[in-house]
């Protein structure tokens, strides 16, 4: 291609690709349900792309995704449900209309006020597409979120609706109490699927806490297993070293390795 591609010619390779005359077997034996893995997949390729700062990675992560956008409308275009550039206008309808402080005349200034605006016109448009009678606060929170994800928007529209603590202090005896609980499940006589049930209490109240903390809970633990990683190669890395490997008997280095992983980084933050 001798000038530089658009959207446009993306549209019409997969349209070549879904063509029953030629195109790929298959790109043309999947549906909306065997493409979502890809959809997800490449949405997390995006955010670590994004999370380790690699620009070109980005780049290419990003171009991956249009191409799942472009996948399902275009099997949404063969169904005559609508086409791409039905979604292309939803999308800025949708963007003029929450931002009616650069948009229009709405005096909004602070973070606060940008923010219940933004709920408020959620709101409305979830109002709009179901009868009044059906609509709930917690209604269109999407259940193919992360746990923790999906957790915090649930939480955020209980607290839009005045469901909340009213300072960290109560979150913070919610976790207490919430791993108390978690404690007397050891017990031998803890009902089955209790242990269960109390975990997913405590993490729920944990991404309270983060919330409350203004901590985004999903990126805290993604940033938590980065760390464990790189801590656990540097174990792996000095254990090899000296001609070991990862185990119990040599768990005292083990342990001294990774506090020696933790003071480098400790060190490298001061920097």
């Amino acid at each position: 291609m001798s000038r530089p591609a658009t959207v446009s010619d993306l549209l019409a390779i997969m349209a070549r690709l879904r063509d029953p005359q030629g195109g790929c077997p298959w790109d043309l034996a999947q549906t909306f349900r065997t493409i979502l893995p890809y959809t997800l997949e490449e949405a997390y390729e995006v955010a670590e792309a994004i999370e380790e700062g690699d620009m070109d990675a980005l780049r290419d992560e990003l171009g991956d995704l249009l191409l799942q956008v472009v996948f399902h409308a275009r099997m949404a275009e063969e169904q005559d449900r609508f086409a791409f550039a039905d979604v292309v206008q939803a999308i800025c309808d949708k963007m003029i209309r929450r931002h009616p402080h650069v948009f229009a005349d709405a005096d909004l200034r602070t973070d606060a006020e940008l923010r219940a605006n933004w709920e408020r016109t959620k709101a409305a448009e979830r109002a709009a597409k179901r009868p009044a009678e059906a609509a709930g606060a917690l209604d269109g929170v999407a259940r193919a979120l992360p746990a923790l994800a999906r957790a915090e928007k649930l939480q955020r529209r209980a607290r839009a609706v005045g469901f909340d603590w009213d300072d960290i202090d109560g979150v913070l005896d919610k976790v207490r109490e919430e791993l108390a609980e978690c404690r007397a499940t050891l017990a031998e006589e803890a009902p089955a699927g209790a242990r269960q049930h109390e975990i997913g209490d405590l993490l729920f109240a944990c991404v309270n806490l983060a919330r409350h903390m203004d901590v985004e809970a999903e990126q805290a633990l993604r940033a938590a297993n980065a760390r464990f990683e790189r801590r656990f190669a540097h174990i792996e890395a000095g254990l090899r070293a000296t001609g070991l490997a990862p185990g119990p008997t040599v768990r005292e280095e083990m342990e001294r390795l990774w506090a020696e992983a933790k003071a480098h980084e400790a060190e490298g933050e001061r920097r």
